[in-house]
């Protein structure tokens, strides 16, 4: 009996370690790809360790080679919660059942970071004008399809402001890639002008000042929202309280963890948020979606009228939503 007692207890420990360790969840966190997978794997893994630490899960770093690879994880459950952009969030959110519940902090107080253009400081671009002079004699550096201060911005603020909607057709060459290839493109004469942000340039410019000397920035974006945090919303809500608690007070006062954010690329921790931060750009991808309408003689008049009174219609509901 005693023997048989001891076998019991023994289970019963073995039960009970096997529980604890199915309740420690598997997460895999993604972060778009602004630069090369182990830069980016450099910049997050400490904090990502933190994460697994404070809030004893399994987070696991996830890297795709473009935004679209952290989307598609997230719509089939491979990526649970992710680091976005605005346009890539929005498309989370759209068609990967993800929800906004945070956004960065910058620790110089800014409220966002802004898209700029640039060129080599001994190109011939010295001003916006010479660009569009003739854009045909332009070689372009793009930034990926769901990059916010890449693609999305400078699309609606510059690009078709100069009346440019298709940029293949308007340029001697466009080519779509990461922030870092395009900022390292234009520092060692490999494009004519790129697309960037400012959150690039200032990281250059505190890593290498000689290559940060080569760059001109052409034409700088009004502001775009800090970039988002986004997780399924079919996530527990046992898992979700436990992201809230570690993301919300992350690098508030320890300063090891400050620095960790710093590292990253000058971040300052986070703050709450919501699906309505991303209201903003989606007036812009609206508005756009109104001028390939517009533009297409394909559809005949009564539809395009039809189909751009529908985005009228969205466009006016989101501006009539509180601001987040």
């Amino acid at each position: 009996m005693k023997l048989f007692r001891t076998l019991l207890a023994g289970a019963a420990v073995c039960l009970a370690f096997g529980a604890s360790a199915a309740h420690a969840q598997d997460l895999n966190f993604g972060i778009i790809s602004t630069d090369s997978s182990a830069v980016l794997a450099q910049r997050w893994q400490p904090f990502v360790d933190d994460m697994s630490r404070e809030t004893g899960m399994h987070v696991h770093a996830f890297f795709a080679t473009d935004y679209a690879g952290i989307i598609e994880a997230m719509r089939f459950n491979k990526v649970q919660i992710a680091y976005f952009g605005n346009a890539s969030a929005m498309e989370a959110v759209d068609r990967s059942d993800g929800e906004v519940f945070a956004r960065v902090l910058y620790a110089n107080g800014d409220a966002g970071y802004k898209s700029v253009l640039i060129t080599n400081v001994n190109s011939r671009f010295k001003t916006l004008d010479d660009v569009f002079k003739d854009t045909k004699d332009v070689t372009l550096g793009y930034g990926d399809p769901n990059s916010t201060s890449g693609t999305l911005i400078p699309g609606y603020y510059l690009f078709a402001k100069h009346g440019l909607t298709d940029l293949d057709s308007s340029f001697k060459s466009v080519l779509p890639s990461s922030h870092e290839a395009n900022l390292l493109a234009v520092v060692n004469d490999k494009v004519d002008i790129a697309t960037n942000n400012t959150i690039e340039l200032q990281t250059l410019q505190q890593a290498h000042p000689d290559r940060f000397a080569q760059v001109r920035v052409l034409w700088t974006s009004p502001l775009i929202p800090s970039d988002p945090l986004v997780w399924r919303k079919d996530l527990p809500e046992s898992a979700k309280a436990a992201l809230r608690k570690f993301f919300y007070h992350y690098a508030k006062t320890d300063p090891r963890e400050k620095q960790v954010m710093m590292n990253i690329t000058g971040y300052a921790g986070f703050a709450p948020s919501s699906d309505a931060q991303l209201n903003p750009i989606r007036q812009i991808a609206l508005f756009q979606q109104k001028v390939a309408i517009q533009d297409n003689t394909r559809i005949s008049a009564n539809d395009r009228k039809t189909q751009v009174a529908a985005i009228d219609a969205k466009i006016d509901a989101l501006q009539a939503e509180p601001k987040p």
